[in-house]
């Protein structure tokens, strides 16, 4: 997008006025691409630049027109297309929306992109169409931020929990437990500022046991989190292992392919191999690691470097043992190296005479889960599956609008100060505390709603969430 050069004189409007443009598809070649444009100068930068094929009348609001962009600068055909304008507010933005639908190829979305910036279009900041959706009321910032979710979703499990903050789960429940706070605190505020007053008498009884349920229910959402992590964003695992334990074999047979070199020559991996495998819905990023030993020259010493680094990055360790070998000065250093990381022990070579024992291995790891597997022959692989998403996932999750599912460091950390606050002012009326104190604690969590759904984010925050996301979305 760096060769576009954009009209220096043109940007004195307030940038919500701005109309914004951008590829809305990946660049590279393909059946199809889309240009899109939200904004008021949408609709007349598109009358400019199409050219119906035959005769239409004038354009109709979310319906598709047959046409080609021409370059009004000489009037030459760009590229033939397919146009749908979308008048506010029924679009994403919920301002007026043109998608320009052209073939695929590079040049040709460049050349229609820069025509449009010609016209008075300015390129999209990341994000920025869904920004605007945000901050003209068509979604909260939940829901936005399951957008990027959903396109950086890897397995369907992820797109589940996605489309459920999308829909707006996670906002209803937030818009209702808003609507009881704040009856609750407009009846202690009517007692502290009107005491003179004839005012009912606060019925404690009622309020405590509904701040008892918000916070028993905030618990179980908060509680959800590392799983929900774990679905969103994937884990890292490192595969480790002194040299000709079957590290490369395991990586191959995961994949199911020939990834990675395989021979009988020790430090035959130099360098970290990796690739990601859907586990029964958790994205994990394996990585295939040098064998670690003293190495022999310059390069092997580089590969066991890498290696190091990643194994004390990595979520998980695999660590490989040579069942048909016994351990010797290498399998104890390398077990004493990550004595601290959380682990699976895997017994390769099942399939030659045993050379360790399981139990011995089982009482050196007591904490750990054991698997005793054959990489050459695929056997104990599923065995090896289950392992690793049972030592992720401790509890049956289900994507559904009754089970809440929070996947979201940002949301967690809101709930959990949601809860203290409420746990605090429930304590207080058990304790008789003021009603001043128990106000306070209760516009507190108020506060915090307010930010996780976007009623009161800063500018800071916005930035940094939708900096995540790519041009055009």
């Amino acid at each position: 997008m760096n060769q576009i050069t954009q009209n220096s004189s043109k940007n004195i409007l307030p940038e919500e006025e701005e109309t914004i443009a951008a590829i809305s598809t990946p660049l590279g070649e393909s059946g199809i691409g889309i240009v899109r444009m939200s904004g008021p100068m949408a609709e007349p930068i598109a009358r400019g630049l199409f050219k119906a094929k035959r005769d239409q009348s004038p354009f109709i609001s979310h319906h598709f027109h047959y046409g080609e962009i021409i370059d009004p600068r000489n009037g030459h055909p760009v590229d033939e297309v397919l146009l749908v304008l979308m008048r506010a507010p029924k679009t994403y933005t919920r301002e007026d929306i043109v998608e320009i639908h052209c073939h695929g190829g590079y040049l040709v979305l460049q050349k229609i992109l820069e025509l449009v910036l010609a016209q008075g279009a300015r390129m999209a900041h990341p994000g920025e169409f869904t920004k605007r959706a945000f901050l003209n009321g068509r979604i909260d910032l939940t829901q936005a931020e399951a957008v990027i979710d959903l396109i950086k979703a890897r397995t369907m499990e992820g797109i589940d929990i996605a489309n459920q903050q999308l829909k707006g789960s996670l906002f209803k429940e937030m818009a209702s437990l808003k609507g009881r706070l704040i009856e609750h605190l407009s009846l202690i505020e009517a007692h502290i500022d009107f005491p003179e007053e004839e005012i009912g008498a606060i019925p404690q009884t009622e309020m405590r046991q509904d701040l008892l349920n918000s916070v028993q229910k905030l618990g179980e959402w908060v509680s959800t989190y590392e799983e929900g992590r774990v679905f969103r964003e994937g884990i890292s695992c490192a595969i480790t292992g002194k040299t000709n334990v079957g590290k490369s074999s395991l990586l191959n047979v995961l994949l199911k392919q020939e990834r990675a070199i395989v021979t009988p020559i020790p430090g035959t991996t130099r360098d970290v191999i990796e690739e990601v495998l859907n586990i029964h819905g958790i994205p994990v990023r394996l990585m295939d690691t040098a064998g670690l030993r003293k190495a022999k020259d310059f390069i092997e010493q580089e590969g066991v470097r890498r290696a190091k680094e990643r194994v004390a990055d990595a979520d998980l360790i695999l660590l490989i043992l040579d069942g048909s070998r016994g351990l010797d000065e290498d399998d104890l250093e390398i077990i004493l190296e990550i004595k601290e990381k959380k682990k699976m022990v895997i017994v390769n070579k099942k399939d030659l005479p045993p050379k360790i024992s399981l139990e011995a291995i089982k009482k050196r790891f007591p904490d750990d889960p054991m698997v005793s597997i054959s990489a050459l022959k695929n056997e104990g692989i599923k065995d090896l599956k289950k392992a690793i998403y049972s030592s992720l996932v401790h509890r049956d999750i289900r994507v559904s609008p009754e089970y809440l599912i929070v996947a979201n460091i940002r949301h967690k950390t809101a709930l959990t100060r949601i809860k203290e606050d409420l746990l605090n002012a429930l304590n207080g009326l058990e304790e008789g505390a003021s009603l001043e104190f128990i106000a306070f604690e209760i516009r507190s969590a108020l506060d915090a709603l307010g930010e996780m759904v976007g009623e009161t984010t800063t500018e800071e925050v916005l930035n940094r969430i939708f900096d995540q996301f790519c041009i055009g979305k």
